[in-house]
């Protein structure tokens, strides 16, 4: 990568300086990335070989559960690691790298959720054209999509970090590397990236909530026309979307969609979003999903039963 910086390392200050307190973000988000990896991979397997999870919402939440995965590996071992080393050095390269992975992750899981709402409304408001509609190849479209949409923002935040010089300080308040952060070291104006930052990240974050918030509410308008049976099983699952959205978006729109300023609690807002949603996720689709958790013993009975 080119660097347009004197600086090659950066120090990573992570949650606290504290030692009693480092000892314990260690052991509790240990805990919180072996279960996000645990249970994300227990849905994904579960989805990639049961045959009854085989409609498109399950076919959505296989890359969701992925993303997430992968977003809270961008961030959570190192973490881990940092909390329990005498210092949290990362290189200039390795920042960047970071840089790209949060967003490419965390973009895609955000379009994930934009096309589950879709087949949410297709599935709820055009009940007879939705295997028309959302059909396997239009569903491989959608991700293909997504991805290649996810790939391009990420790309854009690498552009503005790469433009960043850092001329002095090296030291990072966070515990990773992502835009804001860097914008505090950089050793020139940065109105402007803050500014396309804001119309990025804070767009897409923003602007996603709102299109997702107003598609959930036409969906539960719509289902004063269903059976009481059909009522029960669509609010279900919107009520756990919904539940996904507000936990995912609210931190994500404090953090990116606001003029270059940084509070106490930033930190703690981004731990929520990058670690505690890909965490909450698995418990939120599976206690809440009676198809999920039926598959999921019909599917790991029988591995047991066969070995």
């Amino acid at each position: 990568m080119k660097q347009n910086s004197s600086v090659t390392e950066f120090i990573l200050l992570g949650l606290t300086q504290d030692a009693l307190k480092q000892k314990m973000v260690f052991v509790i988000f240990l805990i919180f990335y072996q279960g996000t990896v645990v249970g994300n991979t227990f849905i994904i397997v579960t989805i990639k070989f049961s045959r009854t999870l085989g409609s498109p919402m399950y076919f959505f939440l296989f890359y969701l559960s992925f993303s997430d995965s992968c977003f809270s590996t961008s961030t959570a071992p190192r973490l881990i690691v940092d909390a329990i080393s005498k210092k949290s050095i990362i290189s200039y390269n390795e920042c960047i790298t970071q840089v790209f992975a949060l967003h490419l992750f965390g973009c895609m899981g955000i379009f994930v959720l934009i096309l589950m709402a879709v087949d949410r409304y297709v599935a709820i408001c055009k009940p007879l054209r939705y295997p028309v509609i959302m059909s396997h190849q239009v569903c491989v479209i959608l991700i293909v999509l997504a991805w290649i949409g996810s790939f391009i923002h990420s790309t854009a935040q690498i552009v503005l970090a790469l433009r960043l010089p850092f001329c002095g300080p090296n030291l990072i308040d966070h515990y990773c590397c992502d835009l804001q952060p860097l914008l505090k070291l950089a050793c020139m104006d940065t109105y402007m990236i803050n500014l396309l930052l804001v119309s990025n990240s804070g767009a897409i974050c923003s602007s996603s909530f709102v299109l997702l918030m107003i598609s959930y509410f036409v969906i539960l308008h719509s289902l004063r026309n269903h059976s009481a049976e059909g009522k029960k099983k669509a609010l279900s699952t919107c009520t756990s979307h919904i539940i996904v959205v507000i936990l995912f978006f609210g931190p994500c729109i404090f953090i990116y969609a606001r003029p270059p300023t940084t509070f106490p609690m930033d930190k703690m807002v981004a731990v929520f979003y990058t670690i505690g949603t890909p965490f909450l996720n698995p418990l939120i689709y599976t206690l809440r999903n009676a198809e999920v958790k039926n598959a999921m013993k019909k599917l790991w009975h029988v591995k047991i039963m066969t070995e």
